[in-house]
C-alpha cells in the first residue's frame, strides 16, 4: 500500500531534488537546458521554485517523498508574469542564460491550455531509483481523487511519448498534439473527464 500525503515546506529540498533526477533526460528540460551538467546544476533550483509557485494547488507526495505531483487549481494554470517578476532573482539563479528558452517553452505550454476550467498536473515525477513500484500512478490517482471531488476534469501535457500510454490508463485522453516554435520539443496534450477511468 503506498501512502500520499500533502508535502509540507519542509520536503522541499529533498522533492526538489528527487524531480531533478526524474527530470534529467526530460525532452522539455532538456530543450531548456542544453548542457547536461548545467541541467543538472540547475533543475534542482527550478524544481525548489516550482515547489513553491504550486503552493496554490495540491503538492502529493510518497512517504519518503520520493514520487510526487504539483497540481495547480481551477483557474490558476498560468502563472501571470507580475509573479516571476516578484521573485526575479531567484528565477534568473535557476534558469540563467536559459531563461528566453524557457520562456519560448511556458508560452507555448499556456498557449495549449483548454478553455474550461481543469485541474492542471502540472508535475509528476518518481525518483528513477524507484520507478516501477506504483508510487507515480498512486500521486497521480490521489490528485485524481481530489479532482473528481471538485468535479472538475483533470488536463497535463507531456514531452515524452511514452508517458501518454501511461496516463491513458489513468483515464486521460490524447486532445492535441503540437511543438514548441523554433526547434522545441514535441507535446501530448490529455484530458480526463471528471470520474473517468
Amino acid at each position: 500500500m503506498v501512502t500520499i500525503r500533502e508535502a509540507g515546506a519542509d520536503d522541499r529540498a529533498a522533492v526538489a531534488t528527487m524531480l531533478a533526477r526524474a527530470f534529467a533526460d526530460d525532452p522539455a528540460m532538456s530543450y531548456i537546458f542544453p548542457d547536461v551538467a548545467d541541467r543538472a546544476r540547475r533543475l534542482p533550483r527550478l524544481f525548489a521554485l516550482l515547489f513553491d509557485s504550486d503552493a496554490v494547488g495540491m503538492r502529493l507526495v510518497s512517504e519518503a517523498a520520493d514520487a510526487g505531483t504539483f497540481w495547480r487549481p481551477p483557474g490558476q494554470a498560468h502563472v501571470p508574469m507580475m509573479a516571476y517578476v516578484r521573485r526575479l532573482v531567484p528565477v534568473l539563479h535557476a534558469l540563467g542564460p536559459s531563461l528566453p528558452r524557457a520562456m519560448r517553452l511556458g508560452d507555448a505550454i499556456d498557449a495549449h491550455f483548454p478553455a474550461e476550467p481543469f485541474w492542471y498536473l502540472h508535475i509528476a515525477g518518481v525518483d528513477p531509483a524507484r520507478q516501477g513500484r506504483g508510487l507515480g500512478g498512486a500521486s497521480i490517482r490521489a490528485g485524481l481523487a481530489r479532482c473528481d471531488a471538485s468535479g472538475v476534469p483533470a488536463y497535463l501535457e507531456t514531452a515524452t511519448e511514452s508517458n501518454v500510454g501511461l496516463y491513458a490508463g489513468l483515464g486521460f485522453e490524447l486532445v492535441e498534439q503540437w511543438s514548441v516554435p523554433k526547434g522545441g520539443p514535441h507535446f501530448w496534450s490529455m484530458m480526463r473527464p471528471v470520474g473517468g477511468r
